[in-house]
């Protein structure tokens, strides 16, 4: 019967070795961690696949808009009309359609602002909360008229609250569509009271106003396979969910106004002068810095005229999700082509000069810079235009154009906290042109799919405008503290938008962390990027689900993610890895030169001269004393000088085995049983720095199914030629483990717990020094270990 090898360990002692009899078992504990999701996510249809793509059936309505708008510059008013075509590509018949009122979350008696919860205390209550709740002016959406286009004639409708149903004259019929027309107006909202995407800003010094206006016409609700209508009530925090269009609008505004919007401007000849018009080929054939089309000092001049008229600024846009603009006269207007593989992109800026001189330096050059990053990272950007808009909304996108905060102090100075949030602002709010306004996912119940997948992209491309930046938003030690959070005041990633507690860490950090882990440690970047883009070019001008995301994830790079998403996305449990326990083994090699060397240092480090003459005495007393003939045996004898008999033991040991055997007992390997424990609950890969005697280290890397067989305590083996003194968990900060005090192991045992290679058959007794002094008599401890086959 063939030989073969097995370990059993053995406890070095002063006298002897204990020699175990067998492997300790593998621990278990039972656990679904690691199972599928199964019907945890939708059953795949003709409309979306079990692989993540669209099917092959599948669908999604368009809604296109002719709007004429015009806003009253002395009354803060605005007035517009729509002919709304809806085209019905579903395999449903529509008999109404729904559109979102926006406007109506401003009113005093709107859902949002009746359950929006506060406090007063000795110290009075926030502003903003109180101001909210007791406006004065008379906002939201006034609808003056919803007829049909042709025949002049009105159409039923109700409103209820900010969703409006329009019951049309004929259902439409799969293939068909149907067009009806909206008038309305509202009052604009004052920013400093009503704060929201979009509003007026008043700069009392020189009686001007800056208009950012979103979320301003009655615009069409989805309807889709997955939701039917999305009609679910605009609360605030939940934003929008849009159908993609064509769109041609119409802005009448005082003749002096600069205009700023979604879409190409069609009639640049009748709004801008001569000279705008050279400045503005000019910026067409530069691609290295902007060009002025309005400069500072024209419009500074411009603020301090009273308009003699009006202007009717035209543009068009076309497949797009919404669509929105931006108007002063307070305005400076720069911009520089972006050439993109064939392709050119006019990226603009428009603020004041109250922004200034920070936005001329970095805004349109940010707009280019994000551009190119993350048309890298996903796709080609597909729009003619890309616009960083100054004025009172901090952070709003939309498509082709955004809203940015970041003003420097009144006499031009600026910190760089203010420098760097508007790199990161810009980067973010023209980067949802990618996730949502593009890749078109359902903002009012999954905030995370737009948020958290821009704040990943934003982190990436920060980073390449300035490597030292980009740290707050998906680096994992900075999602730590949320993740301390008591489990109360948490709720899971996979949370509808508008009942999410925490919303900047879990819309934004906490998803767009757990990409970055993905890449980074997880999948690596290889397969993360591949994947990334796959599902970026799938659902490019598509409503894609989080089950669309999670699957194409796991089809396009082969990797099983489940476990990832079931804990990251779907739960709450943190990371919290516990170094327990290292215990260091040596191999006895049996080799007597060495073992005999390291038993005489141990007795010496361990023994003081008092103890060793006490021993001495102890062995004359009761061995000398009875046997006198060894009298001078034990006068001369050293129990650490390798004999005849060791050195023969040996050679016949290494004799019996084979050379690969032979090979590892004298590797001079260290082998290390390193103890974890999962304590926070969340499974993850286990990272490991070895730090060694030399001075140098080395890192080793397990995957997170480490844990599958055991999710709360694990052990795994590792060897080592050197000897290892200190042992780190997550020693770069990849996994966010919320507690580093027990990442360390920092002990330095003096000696290794030694175990011995032993044949199966003819099993060689472990050398005893005592053994040899009393000719070879039996220890009265230990017994041969070992196991026949």
């Amino acid at each position: 019967m063939r030989k073969t090898l097995f370990l059993v360990l053995c406890l070095w002692q002063t006298t002897h070795y204990l020699q175990a009899q067998a492997p300790a078992p593998a621990s278990y504990h039972a656990n679904s961690r690691f199972e599928q999701m199964g019907t945890q996510l939708p059953t795949p249809n003709t409309y979306r696949t079990a692989s993540g793509a669209p099917g092959k059936e599948y669908w999604q309505n368009r809604v296109d808009y002719d709007i004429k708008v015009e806003i009253n510059d002395e009354k803060q008013h605005l007035m517009g009309s729509e002919s709304v075509t809806y085209f019905n590509n579903s395999p449903d018949e529509l008999r109404y359609v729904w559109m979102q009122l926006d406007q109506n979350v401003f009113t005093k008696n709107s859902i949002a602002n009746l359950t929006r919860t506060s406090s007063v205390n000795e110290r009075g209550m926030p502003m903003s909360s109180t101001m909210r709740s007791m406006i004065d002016k008379d906002y939201g959406h006034k609808i003056t008229a919803v007829k049909d286009p042709k025949t002049g004639q009105p159409l039923r409708y109700t409103i209820n609250e900010t969703m409006m149903r329009i019951e049309l004259v004929a259902p439409i019929k799969t293939g068909q569509s149907a067009s009806f027309q909206i008038d309305w107006n509202y009052n604009i909202t004052d920013f400093r009271f009503a704060q929201g995407r979009s509003g007026a800003e008043y700069f009392a010094k020189d009686n001007n106003f800056i208009y950012e206006i979103a979320q301003w016409f009655p615009r069409a609700c989805v309807y889709d396979d997955v939701n039917g209508w999305q009609n679910k009530q605009f609360l605030g925090q939940g934003e929008f969910t849009l159908a993609f269009g064509n769109y041609k609008v119409a802005i009448t505004v005082p003749n002096d106004h600069i205009v700023g919007a979604s879409g190409e401007l069609q009639n640049a000849n009748q709004v801008l002068s001569t000279e705008q018009l050279k400045r503005m080929e000019l910026a067409r054939k530069t691609f290295d810095k902007p060009v002025l089309i309005v400069s500072q000092e024209e419009a500074t001049k411009n603020e301090a005229n009273k308009p003699t008229g009006k202007k009717t600024w035209i543009f068009k846009a076309d497949n797009v999700r919404d669509f929105a603009f931006a108007t002063s006269r307070k305005f400076i207007w720069d911009a520089m082509n972006v050439e993109l593989n064939g392709k050119k992109i006019m990226a603009m800026s428009f603020y004041p000069k109250e922004a200034n001189p920070l936005w001329g330096q970095y805004s349109t050059m940010l707009v280019a810079h994000t551009v190119k990053t993350y048309s890298k990272f996903t796709f080609d950007y597909p729009y003619p235009v890309a616009q960083s808009v100054h004025g009172p909304v901090g952070g709003m996108e939309y498509p082709m154009i955004s809203f940015n905060g970041a003003r420097p102090e009144a006499d031009g100075t600026y910190s760089k906290g203010t420098k760097d949030f508007l790199i990161q602002v810009i980067i973010h709010e023209v980067g949802h042109n990618w996730f949502p306004m593009i890749v078109n996912s359902d903002e009012r119940q999954w905030s995370w799919m737009d948020e958290g997948l821009n704040s990943f992209m934003e982190y990436l491309s920060t980073k390449e405008w300035d490597r030292d930046m980009g740290g707050d938003v998906a680096e994992p030690q900075n999602i730590v503290e949320y993740m301390r959070t008591d489990p109360s005041k948490q709720v899971p990633i996979m949370s509808s938008s508008d009942n999410i507690m925490g919303f900047g860490p879990n819309a934004y950090t906490k998803p767009a962390t757990g990409l970055n882990i993905l890449r980074e440690t997880i999948m690596g970047r290889e397969l993360f990027d591949y994947a990334f883009k796959e599902y970026a070019n799938r659902w490019k001008f598509k409503h894609p689900t989080p089950a669309d995301f999670f699957r194409t994830m796991e089809d396009a790079s082969g990797v099983d993610l489940d476990w990832f998403w079931k804990g990251w996305f779907y739960g709450t449990q943190p990371v919290d890895q516990d170094l327990t326990e290292v215990e260091w083994f040596a191999l006895d090699t049996q080799n007597p030169e060495v073992n005999k060397a390291e038993a005489k240092k141990s007795a010496e480090a361990k023994r003081n001269t008092v103890a060793r003459q006490r021993d001495k005495e102890y062995i004359k007393e009761s061995v000398v004393d009875k046997n006198p003939d060894m009298k001078d045996f034990y006068n001369t004898y050293d129990p650490y000088q390798v004999t005849e008999n060791d050195k023969k033991k040996y050679e016949t040991y290494l004799a019996s085995l084979t050379p690969d055997e032979r090979k590892l007992v004298e590797s001079g390997l260290n082998f290390y049983t390193i103890k974890l424990k999962n304590k926070g609950g969340l499974p993850m890969p286990v990272i490991i720095r070895m730090q060694y005697e030399d001075g140098t280290d080395s890192v080793v890397r397990f995957p997170a199914e480490i844990w599958r067989l055991n999710d709360q305590d694990i052990s795994k083996v590792i060897t080592s030629k050197k000897k290892v003194v200190q042992w780190t968990l997550d020693p770069y900060q990849e996994i966010a483990d919320i507690d580093t005090e027990n990442n360390s192991f920092p002990r330095q045992p003096a000696q290794p717990t030694r175990f011995q290679l032993f044949k199966s058959q003819g099993i060689q007794r472990a050398p005893n020094p005592m053994r040899e002094a009393q000719q070879n008599q039996p220890p009265k401890t230990g017994q041969q270990g070992g196991a026949k086959n």
